[in-house]
């Protein structure tokens, strides 16, 4: 009687990380996969991408660091590089958000606000706020090794937490990527989150880890249930935002038990 396989495919997990690295980052990588639900499939690779990200964005830290740029603007610079590599998506997201959910009357308003590719004052003051406090944490974080880690935690829970939204809310249209992105299955949901969680807590400590991780939660559930709220569930600027909020959350916990 052979043996039963083991249920692990290489082949098939390689092929959702290269999907979910194709459409977080703009590295060349090939052409993105057309499938529907391909990227809801591959939700167990995001937190991993996300720490590929913050691990670039701390690289570019020391580098500064190390030719003697000052710590703020090191970290400012650490931010443009996972907007660099990223092509901005995230904060494209936060700031269609933030003009839609502030500025619409209704839900058709705001869904067309959201569609805009103009930025008016609460998306423009969203991504003032966002790229300041992240910089700001990072500057009080202080050190290369803790910087490191709190980018690398910071970043893999943003995305983490994206599957669970994916998993939670409901598509606020019938179009777009908030729709196209599918919704993961309830174990891929479970290893994104247990993957982030476990690398906020090696690049944080237990204790600033749990904090961080616990704080990035409400962040980015808040952000969820006012989304749902106002038009209905998510869409792809939705998701940005949601992401954005769950750095930004991790890197100002990091700040806080540092000092």
């Amino acid at each position: 009687m052979m043996p039963p396989a083991f249920p692990y495919d290489g082949s098939r997990r390689r092929e959702e990380f290269l999907t979910v690295a194709r459409f977080f980052t703009r590295l060349p990588l090939g052409e993105s996969a057309t499938e529907p639900d391909a990227l809801a499939r591959g939700a167990w690779a995001f937190p991993v991408v996300g720490a590929l990200i913050g691990l670039a964005c701390a690289i570019v830290f020391a580098i500064a660091i190390g030719l003697a740029v000052p710590p703020l603007a090191a970290a400012l610079l650490a931010v443009a590089a996972g907007v660099l590599v990223t092509g901005a998506l995230h904060e494209d997201g936060l700031a269609d958000t933030a003009d839609g959910l502030g500025g619409g009357r209704d839900i058709a308003e705001k869904l067309a606000i959201m569609r805009d590719s103009l930025s008016g004052a609460f998306g423009v003051l969203a991504l003032v706020f966002s790229v300041g406090l992240r910089a700001a944490a990072l500057d009080a974080i202080g050190g290369r090794w803790a910087v490191l880690g709190a980018l690398v935690a910071a970043h893999a829970v943003g995305r983490g937490g994206l599957a669970a939204a994916l998993h939670a809310l409901p598509a606020a249209r019938t179009d777009g990527l908030g729709a196209s992105a599918g919704r993961p299955e309830s174990a891929e949901t479970a290893l994104a989150l247990g993957i982030a969680a476990v690398l906020a807590l090696v690049g944080l400590g237990i204790g600033a880890g749990l904090m961080a991780f616990v704080a990035a939660a409400i962040v980015m559930a808040a952000i969820g249930a006012l989304a749902k709220h106002q038009i209905g569930g998510q869409t792809g600027d939705v998701l940005g935002a949601i992401e954005q909020g769950g750095e930004t959350a991790m890197l100002l916990a990091a700040a806080s038990w540092a000092t």
